[in-house]
């Protein structure tokens, strides 16, 4: 039996305190998406037991995640809860065929800061909203009336006498959480979150606190395959934007935390398109069942390696805990109050702003910190899929502007021609600082502009210098300019006979 599984007992142990990470994180998720709290397990056993055993990444634990809250909150409001499961269902179907195509691999060239900035956005949806839950107050639909009317919500619910009992359950949640990292080494060995939820509950239960708990229905009763009306929402086209949002983001999600946790142990690296193909596999089943989307998830993945897991064993070993917690004892759940749960997302979502990174990378590379601003507020501003399309945009046109070298030296000697000597690559992002130099040349001279610098010449930059050309020719007459070089590209010679 050690021969078979020489790190058996490091990967108990280790499965043991992700099981503990992860229990209130898929309750908390599940109520925070609009489903019921069991669904958030099903994605947790399905993203231990299932994708677990597959290859791809054999340490980071995939499972339902704070940053899909947003999306499958605005599914769940605009498609009904009924279309969930054949959103998650055409997603993870996605996911595979990507995952067929190795296209894992090209998730790798989206930039840190589009991701960064994904989060961000996430987080601050995550917060405005659960700051609303936490005050047991309905929160505006969108994400700027959800900022706006925020300090005036909690002012309401400070002092109103049935909103501020919630309020408190939820800070103090947060309070444990926080405090409970400065405590010594053994304690931690227990998270601080289950801990924060297990005293929320006992508090409820014991002083009858007037709080609403997490409604529980039985596992069986919550799952089930996508029927006649989840079938129907076929026929609306923002199905399919939601879909490649769902599939997209929690690919790259998924992958760019492969990155994260390769790096923090010597085991054998990712194989990107492998890890794709499992998530897409573990997605399609819990879309059949009716369950939330899954990626993988930093927390519970350093949680694993911290905790000494050295194979896949871990997670699975994390999915069964889940599983018979599930079967034995979802009548606990009664117990746990939402505003508890509120607390746990509004930290995990506060952990999702980077602020250190944000200053970082303002201080050493001002573009990335306005891709990472930009992405977030678009994600705030409007939502998920369009908010990284434009952080793509403005991070594709960064590239270009980096991309574009330009020196501009200007020769004027006071007699003769005036000489322009252009070096470097230049695209058309450059076309305002060209043109803007040589149409302040004095028009009564001739001007000799030197290509011969340029490494590369795209045909909008050149198409302007000939017209700049031929406007200034029309003045001072045929040999007023000069432009020499670059070479066109030669045509190529015919074979010797």
């Amino acid at each position: 039996m050690a021969s078979s599984f020489p790190y058996l007992r490091q990967d108990f142990a280790a499965s043991l305190v992700v099981f503990l990470v992860a229990l209130p994180l898929c309750i908390g998720v599940a109520v925070a998406s609009g489903v019921p709290a069991e669904l958030g397990l099903v994605t947790g056993i399905v993203g231990g037991v299932v994708t677990g055993l597959m290859r791809g990444s054999s340490i980071q634990v995939s499972g339902p995640a704070a940053g899909l809250t947003v999306l499958v909150l605005d599914a769940v409001r605009t498609l009904g809860p009924a279309a969930l499961g054949v959103v998650v269902l055409l997603a993870g179907l996605l996911q595979v065929v990507m995952g067929l195509l190795r296209w894992g691999r090209w998730f790798r060239a989206i930039s840190l800061s589009v991701v960064e900035g994904m989060l961000a956005g996430i987080g601050l949806v995550i917060v405005a909203g659960q700051l609303y839950a936490a005050a047991g107050l309905p929160a505006p639909a969108s994400g700027p009336a959800r900022l706006a009317g925020l300090p005036a919500a909690l002012g309401r619910a400070v002092t109103s006498g049935s909103t501020l009992v919630p309020l408190a359950v939820a800070a103090a949640t947060i309070l444990v959480i926080v405090g409970w990292r400065h405590l010594p080494r053994r304690a931690r060995a227990v998270p601080g979150a289950l801990v924060a939820v297990l005293l929320a509950a006992l508090a409820t239960a014991l002083f009858d606190l007037p709080v609403a708990t997490v409604r529980v229905s039985g596992v069986l009763d919550a799952v089930g395959l996508p029927g006649a009306d989840g079938l129907a929402a076929l026929a609306d086209l923002a199905l399919l934007g939601t879909v490649l949002a769902f599939a997209l983001i929690a690919s790259a999600e998924s992958l760019f935390s492969a990155a994260a946790v390769d790096r923090l142990h010597d085991g054998p690296p990712t194989d990107y398109d492998r890890e794709l193909l499992a998530q897409g596999f573990g997605n399609t089943l819990c879309g059949l069942l009716g369950a939330l989307p899954m990626t993988a998830v930093i927390v519970r993945s350093s949680a694993n390696v911290q905790a000494g897991a050295r194979t896949k064993a871990s997670r699975v070993l994390h999915g069964l805990w889940l599983l018979l917690f599930a079967a034995l004892l979802p009548g606990t759940l009664e117990y746990v109050p939402l505003a508890a749960l509120a607390g746990i997302l509004v930290h995990a979502g506060w952990k999702l702003i980077p602020f250190r990174g944000l200053l970082g990378l303002w201080r050493g590379h001002r573009g990335e910190a306005l891709v990472l601003v930009v992405t977030a507020l678009a994600i705030v501003t409007l939502n998920m899929l369009e908010g990284v399309l434009i952080g793509l945009v403005v991070s594709v046109a960064k590239a270009a502007w980096d991309a574009s070298h330009l020196r501009v030296d200007h020769t004027d000697e006071g007699e003769g021609p005036v000489r322009v000597g252009l070096s470097g690559t230049v695209t058309f992002l450059r076309l305002p600082t060209i043109l803007d130099t040589l149409e302040a040349l004095p028009r009564d001279r001739p001007v000799v502009v030197d290509l011969s610098g340029l490494h590369h010449l795209d045909h909008a930059c050149r198409a302007a210098l000939e017209s700049w050309a031929d406007r200034h020719r029309t003045i001072g007459g045929p040999a007023s300019v000069h432009l020499h070089g670059p070479p066109e590209r030669p045509a190529a010679r015919p074979a010797d006979a």
